[in-house]
């Protein structure tokens, strides 16, 4: 088979002038909650639900996300370094976000505006903020490629990335574990949004949230075999914290998802 390998070179910097500096994954970043944001102005208008409480909830999504993945970044795989120097967790702009901190944060975040927003239950809420979520991820790992970062273990298969920022032009071809994901959370999304427009999935509550977490962390799971270690502490370990955060998030997706089929569809009438 012909080699398909690239070699990736591209600066994480779109452009700086004086102070300001605009990096690809930024704008990736907020471009995935843009489009999140009217996909669920298109599911909103689907059952019928108060644009206000979509722009409510899209701050705490916000909100909710940037923190929990900050502080699971801080506590899940460097707490030694934080520990010592507490104002570096602030410097987001250095890089250091974990996707298992950020559903974390979501969660909280969500459980807020259910209680002080829609007054509807906590799985109702995340059934629907799920479907956005997973493009969003779709986007936040291009943004992980665009770094040269969360990158493989070195590969011979043809589609290997030399990531020429970290290893040089004569570094190995490595696992474009980043493209793995994005296209695992984009056949996530693929599913979930046609599982909440074209069946009755929207009214089992936590099916969406249960067939979400299975398919993302299942995928993550798979794909961590491929990656070079995040942290230092998970050399030699069998699983590293990836696989290990994600093994209770797929059971809950299997027990969710067995739990919402067993049960009669609810009919929330006009709010879907």
């Amino acid at each position: 088979m012909e080699s398909l390998i690239i070699y990736w070179n591209v600066s994480p910097e779109i452009v700086g002038i004086g102070p300001l500096h605009i990096r690809w994954y930024g704008l990736l970043f907020a471009l995935g909650f843009l489009l999140a944001y009217l996909l669920e102005q298109r599911m909103f208008r689907f059952e019928g639900l108060p644009q206000d409480w979509l722009d409510s909830a899209i701050l705490y999504v916000f909100a909710g996300t940037l923190l929990g993945a900050r502080l699971g970044h801080v506590f899940f795989y460097a707490w030694d370094y934080y520990s010592q120097h507490p104002l570096d967790i602030l410097k987001v702009w250095q890089g250091g976000l974990a996707s298992h901190g950020a559903l974390i944060g979501i969660v909280l975040a969500l459980w807020v505006f259910s209680k002080r927003v829609s007054k509807l239950p906590l799985l109702w809420v995340l059934d629907r903020a799920v479907v956005s979520i997973a493009l969003a991820a779709v986007f936040i790992r291009t943004g992980n490629l665009m770094n040269s970062e969360i990158f493989g273990l070195p590969t011979s298969l043809p589609w290997g990335f030399v990531f020429v920022r970290v290893d040089g032009v004569a570094g190995p071809a490595r696992h474009p574990t980043q493209i793995y994901e994005a296209l695992a959370y984009l056949l996530t999304f693929v599913t979930l949004v046609w599982l909440f427009f074209k069946t009755d999935a929207r009214k089992r509550p936590g099916l969406l949230l249960g067939v979400f977490l299975f398919m993302v962390f299942s995928a993550r799971f798979a794909i961590e075999f491929l990656k070079e270690n995040q942290a230092e502490f998970e050399s030699g370990m069998v699983l590293n914290m990836g696989q290990l955060l994600s093994i209770p998030l797929i059971l809950a997706g299997i027990w969710l998802i067995w739990r919402a089929l067993r049960r009669a569809v609810v009919n929330w009438g006009s709010r879907g």
